[in-house]
């Protein structure tokens, strides 16, 4: 594209942020909205299994091939200043001569298709962790990532716009945006879930959630003193029974009289005699010693 007579002057890439990440300030303040910028410690876009898994899946499209290259130059040199994921669709701005507003809609997982896998991964993955993570096995890393019949959309369920002149449908700039993609799920891998409109809480094993909530049960269970224990510490018997066996049976008790249960129920009402405080024990003993001098005395 021709500027005038000339080519458009080059503008430097760090220049090129700096007024990207103005236009970002004014954007945020007028709509409030924070800015989520794709940043890369190392050239590297992807290193985890759920953003290599997309961004292998994005390279292996032949449609895309051709305009992919621009688009990791892009990402890789910070240009991609706001990324956002939601159901469905995928916002960004990137830096570019201007700074361009990028929007990709993705169409839900099919129904059916998510049931398919639902099915294929039913017992294989025992938790969320270890989904999100990427703790697969080969064949769940292979049903999940296939072309066509996996978690990633194909060609015909994106559609793409950018508000750059480019009139390519892959622009450098919506590229840089897919490749971003990547790049967050290795931070939020459950954004991928999210954009396809599915829980992955659905591949989870009911029986390895029993099998958990069981297991946390019986940790808390185990905490629990028990009657042995209880007897060292207050110093006192308990009657320790083994649940496993029959409990010893009862003796019977023959009734009572009626005279000897009230006497018994007179003599349990009455309380037993408080022991004299030592005032009160000297007091008795000066009493008695003046009883015993005035005998002598008579004597």
């Amino acid at each position: 594209m021709s500027w005038g007579f000339q080519w458009r002057p080059y503008v430097p890439v760090a220049e090129r942020r700096a007024r990207a990440a103005r236009e970002m300030a004014k954007l945020t303040k007028k709509h409030g909205q924070t800015a989520a910028p794709v940043l890369l410690a190392t050239r590297k876009i992807a290193n985890t299994f759920w953003g290599k898994a997309w961004c292998d899946n994005l390279e292996a499209y032949s449609d895309y091939a051709n305009r992919l290259p621009r688009g990791r130059t892009y990402v890789r040199n910070g240009s991609v200043v706001d990324l956002q994921i939601t159901r469905g669709k995928v916002t960004a701005r990137v830096s570019g001569s201007s700074l361009y507003t990028i929007e990709v809609k993705i169409k839900p997982l099919a129904a059916n298709l998510w049931k398919s896998i639902q099915t294929e991964c039913a017992g294989k993955i025992d938790s969320l962790i270890e989904l999100l993570q990427g703790k697969l096995s080969t064949s769940v890393m292979q049903i999940v990532t296939r072309p066509e019949r996996g978690l990633f959309p194909t060609p015909k369920e994106i559609e793409l716009d950018c508000s750059c002149p480019d009139w390519a449908e892959l622009c450098k700039h919506v590229a840089a945006s897919l490749y971003g993609v990547g790049a967050r799920l290795d931070q939020s891998p459950e954004l991928l879930f999210l954009l396809r409109g599915v829980d992955p809480a659905d591949l989870i094993s009911k029986a390895s959630a029993a099998e958990t909530v069981r297991q946390s049960a019986g940790v808390a269970g185990a905490t629990a003193m028990n009657e042995s224990e209880m007897a060292d510490v207050f110093g006192i018997e308990l009657a320790i029974t083994n649940p496993t066996e029959p409990a010893a049976p009862q003796p019977v008790k023959t009734p009572r009289p009626a005279a000897k249960t009230a006497m018994a129920g007179a003599a349990k009402k009455k309380k037993p005699a408080k022991p004299l405080k030592p005032k009160a024990l000297g007091v008795v003993k000066t009493k008695l010693a003046k009883l015993v001098q005035a005998k002598g005395k008579r004597k």
